[in-house]
């Protein structure tokens, strides 16, 4: 299995628009940073984990010429404005591309998609096949188990997923312990480290790390970052052993 990190960004991506601060004017390539998504590909599948923004651009970047599935986190806008670019996958290959979320996400998607779901249909729509998946419910994706692991985003409830050694997290800021077994003894942890500060909804770097050190992967790798934590070689070079931050066309191989 081979993960690439399509965006490692928070809700507004680095640089965040206007900004005057060294993270945002940065040459560092690490420090710019797309909306949060990862590719995992195996021999028998290519899926997408959320599809933000910058959906498009990331599949142009990544080189990814065939997807068949989108699953879901969440329905916040920056997880999944980009459905509507799975067109020309559907244009190449025929057929629908698989959407797993849950029937809370689906709701987002019919309100934030109409159209897609809307009868009779109209020609060249984006065509989905819509797969509810079950917070408590391991599921199949083109033969990968995929794992949901529950999270807090404030208040509202975020899916996490293992998949194989490899455990996916964002926008969470509290995980019980019942769900957090789940990640353990994954080869590659990846969680929300938004900034230093405390937020309502995300976890800091130091939540962050201690709930890393809590599971102790292999290695760890954080995402979901906003300009605020700091250029990436600094911080990065500050974290324990074993945990990193992620960025954008980083590759995980399993």
């Amino acid at each position: 299995m081979k993960v690439t990190f399509l965006g490692s960004g928070t809700s507004q991506g680095i640089p965040f628009i206007g900004c005057p601060c060294p993270v945002c004017n940065s040459l560092n390539p690490r420090d710019n940073r797309l909306r949060s998504s990862v590719w995992i590909e195996t021999p028998e599948a290519s899926i997408v984990i959320d599809s933000g923004p910058d959906f498009r651009y990331q599949m142009l970047r990544a080189g990814v010429k065939k997807l068949d599935a989108i699953i879901f986190t969440h329905g916040h806008k920056d997880h999944v404005a980009g459905l509507d670019d799975i067109r020309p996958y559907n244009y190449f290959t025929n057929r629908p591309v698989a959407v797993y979320a849950t029937e809370e996400t689906q709701q987002a998607l019919k309100r934030e998609f109409s159209y897609i779901f809307t009868y009779p249909t109209y020609p060249g729509i984006p065509q989905i096949d819509l797969k509810t998946i079950f917070a408590y419910e391991p599921f199949d994706v083109n033969g990968l188990l995929v794992t949901p692991i529950r999270v807090l985003h404030y208040k509202m409830e975020v899916l996490g997923f293992r998949i194989g050694d490899f455990t996916y997290i964002t926008d969470a800021n509290y995980i019980a312990p019942e769900e957090l077994d789940k990640a353990r003894g994954s080869k590659a942890l990846v969680l929300n480290a938004l900034r230093h500060e405390p937020h309502i909804s995300h976890y800091t770097l130091r939540e962050a790390i201690d709930v890393a050190a809590d599971v102790s992967a292999n290695d760890s790798y954080f995402t979901h970052i906003s300009h605020q934590l700091g250029l990436h070689d600094v911080v990065d070079s500050g974290l324990p052993e074993g945990m990193h931050l992620a960025y954008d066309g980083l590759v995980l191989e399993f």
